[in-house]
């Protein structure tokens, strides 16, 4: 949950790099992201935002209440009809897919708000209404070994990931474009970007910066991946003020997206 009592004038513009899909419930305040050139959608009461392979501009007015669900890779297929990279980089109303569910989802948890434990309670009885509805299937545990991989390996050439899982190459990329809704390549990248900005926003170990430096093979190369991701330096970075983009970093340091 991310609660911000903030003034009804406040215009905060951030970005968000979310490693798997999030179901955003909104249940107070003006929340968009940016979908072209100054082109901003809310895309309803609950979406459905897609993995990023680079940060996604958001933006919000005024004071905002957002209960958000992580949807773990390895368990996409359980939940959704369609592959992962159907809303990769992008959003839909959880509607689209889930129906009337979702609207059940968005109502229980505002009658729920206040109550963490209720709250939780709803997510649980949707989630296992969505899961019977598709025949309860079983999650991949070959994407969830590569999760963990991902996690802890970031720099593993991809034949290497794909024999860990026992798949072949092309299994492997097939399997991660369903199932993450990225390719194994913009995966690990992803991963070892952020744990590079991790380390500079000061969520590892004192050493954790000197040793993720090490993942890259010079100072040029480290510039040109923040180029990529945020369009700025290392240095710049570590200055910039990113409120959204800092709390996601922390989350995913104590291990909770």
């Amino acid at each position: 949950m991310f609660d911000a009592r903030l003034p009804a004038d406040f215009l905060l513009i951030d970005k968000l790099l979310s490693e798997q899909a999030m179901v955003r419930i909104l249940l107070e305040g003006d929340w968009a992201a940016e979908t072209g050139p100054g082109e901003w959608s809310n895309f309803g009461p609950i979406p459905l935002m897609g993995p990023n392979s680079v940060p996604w501009r958001v933006r919000v007015k005024g004071p905002f209440l957002v209960v958000g669900i992580a949807l773990r890779p390895s368990g996409w297929c359980s939940l959704f009809e369609e592959p992962a990279s159907m809303i990769a980089d992008t959003a839909a109303p959880l509607s689209d897919c889930w129906g009337a569910l979702a609207v059940q989802l968005h109502d229980g948890v505002a009658g729920a708000a206040g109550d963490d434990d209720a709250i939780v309670a709803v997510i649980e009885r949707i989630v296992r209404a969505r899961l019977a509805a598709l025949g309860n299937k079983a999650s991949s545990d070959a994407m969830a070994a590569f999760e963990r991989i991902a996690r802890e390996d970031s720099t593993i050439p991809v034949a290497q990931a794909a024999a860990q899982v026992g798949m072949s190459i092309r299994q492997f990329e097939r399997h991660c474009r369903t199932f993450f809704g990225h390719s194994p390549k913009v995966i690990l990248r992803r991963s070892r970007f952020l744990d590079m900005a991790q380390a500079i926003r000061g969520f590892s170990e004192p050493s954790a910066e000197h040793l993720a430096a090490l993942r890259y093979f010079d100072q040029s190369h480290l510039n040109r991946e923040f180029k990529h991701f945020f369009e700025l330096t290392p240095g710049q970075f570590e200055k910039v003020t990113t409120p959204l983009f800092t709390a996601g970093l922390k989350l995913r340091a104590d291990g909770l997206a």
